[in-house]
């Protein structure tokens, strides 16, 4: 079984060994480093590259909230760190600094509770999957004082202890059935029940609670941000399957690329600044066709784009489904030449190329970034056959036909030979006005 690797970090000695024991009592665990600064839990984490850094919340040189500093530096340099902060103090407001950017990966525990019933080796699994975890100490704390008031109703209590716990909106939301935007205004609502009996001294608890949804939110943006930067679909798989960002699977897709022909000469006769805006309506139109076909935007080289159809999620119609795509690709385009024409500008040409097979799909880079990325022959294949769409059109290999099956009207173009092949390859034009 492959151990979760934690750096430890205490200035304290005598608790910092005392915490090591018992976290060597798990045979999941292993500790590869110790620390007692801020300085040196940064120097070990980035040294050691643990997958959990568990510290306490004051450290020297200052003793204020170095851990939770430290913590957020090391989550800067290597991002999928998880922390698990250690306190003697039950204020809501330390754990809520922790995770005003985001609760993933982040846990915080109360340090005379760290040994009752594995509470502190069940936080490092939660922190090392990307999970998050808070001393349920903490969460009575938040929500007691609504409770003592008498003002909520047991749906209320629910809601508020799940925003308590750190649950993002849309998760509450999914889990209620209901729309993002109707759970964030009953928060809202429970916000205002607690804002009028403030005079009854919950102005902390209203603070303290406004400063948790704050962080949800920004949490959830972060998701937003995450489905713009990775291929449609996969933010949703790697919240679905945390697993799925060091696996590599083997999937039968169909992948299609696409060419604006004689792109450099018109790039050669066109002003920059027309030339970005007439590129960006045709990536936003061409990604339109792929997502309504159900197809995946790898990415976008200059004028090209990259698009797979049956990953990251299986589809049994994958081949179908890219020739449609491909199809309303050429729809959307010659809309787009027709306006251009009025406006002066010159048209885009557009190639694409259809192949289907295996590939193999997986997450790969570097430290600093990674790329959702396909792999395999098919890729290659379907680039060639983009080649041979020349001037326009639609080509596929002989894969695509027989997947996509009989109804589309192609021509056969008999045995060619590609780039990167000793033998020839059957390849289709896609006939469509």
């Amino acid at each position: 079984m492959e151990r979760i690797t934690v750096v430890l970090a205490d200035d304290n000695l005598i608790v910092r060994e005392g915490v090591r024991a018992l976290l060597g009592r798990d045979a999941a665990l292993e500790i590869v480093g110790l620390a007692a600064d801020y300085a040196e839990v940064v120097a070990a984490a980035v040294r050691l590259r643990p997958q959990v850094v568990v510290t306490d919340i004051r450290m020297p040189p200052t003793y204020q909230d170095e851990g939770i500093e430290a913590a957020r530096e090391v989550r800067k340099r290597l991002p999928g760190t998880g922390v698990v902060v250690l306190s003697q103090y039950d204020d809501p407001d330390y754990a809520i600094r922790l995770l005003d950017e985001g609760a993933a990966g982040y846990a915080y525990l109360l340090k005379d509770r760290v040994a009752d019933a594995g509470l502190l080796g069940r936080a490092i699994r939660e922190v090392a999957a990307g999970g998050s975890l808070i001393d349920p100490a903490i969460v009575r704390e938040l929500v007691t004082p609504a409770r003592d008031e008498g003002r909520l109703s047991p749906a209320e209590e629910d809601l508020l202890r799940q925003v308590a716990q750190g649950r993002t909106v849309k998760a509450i939301a999914a889990s209620r059935g209901e729309p993002p935007e109707a759970v964030n205004a009953e928060i809202e609502r429970l916000f205002l029940v607690l804002a009028r009996g403030a005079s009854a001294g919950l102005q902390g608890a209203l603070r303290r609670l406004r400063m948790l949804h704050t962080a949800i939110l920004r949490r959830d943006e972060q998701g937003e941000t995450l489905s713009r930067l990775l291929p449609g679909g996969l933010a949703d798989k790697l919240l679905r399957d945390r697993d799925a960002a060091g696996r590599t699977e083997r999937l039968v897709v169909t992948v299609l690329m696409s060419d604006v022909r004689g792109y450099s000469a018109i790039a050669e006769a066109t002003d920059p600044a027309v030339l970005a805006g007439q590129l960006n309506a045709h990536r936003r139109a061409m990604n339109a066709a792929i997502l309504s076909a159900g197809g995946t935007v790898m990415q976008y080289v200059g004028d090209a784009v990259m698009a797979v159809f049956g990953a990251p999620d299986p589809a049994p119609d994958h081949a179908a489904r890219a020739v449609r795509a491909a199809c309303e690709m050429h729809v959307r385009q010659r809309g787009l030449d027709a306006e251009w024409a009025g406006q002066g500008l010159v048209p885009f040409g557009l190639g694409i190329g259809l192949s289907t097979g295996e590939v193999a799909a997986a997450l790969l880079g570097s430290d600093e970034r990674v790329e959702y990325t396909l792999v395999g022959d098919t890729v290659n294949l379907a680039q060639r056959m983009q080649d041979l769409a020349r001037p326009a059109g639609t080509v596929a290999a002989e894969t695509t036909v027989r997947a996509a099956g009989e109804r589309w009207p192609w021509k056969p173009l008999g045995p060619r030979l590609v780039k990167g092949r000793s033998t020839p390859v059957n390849a289709y034009h896609l006939e469509v006005n």
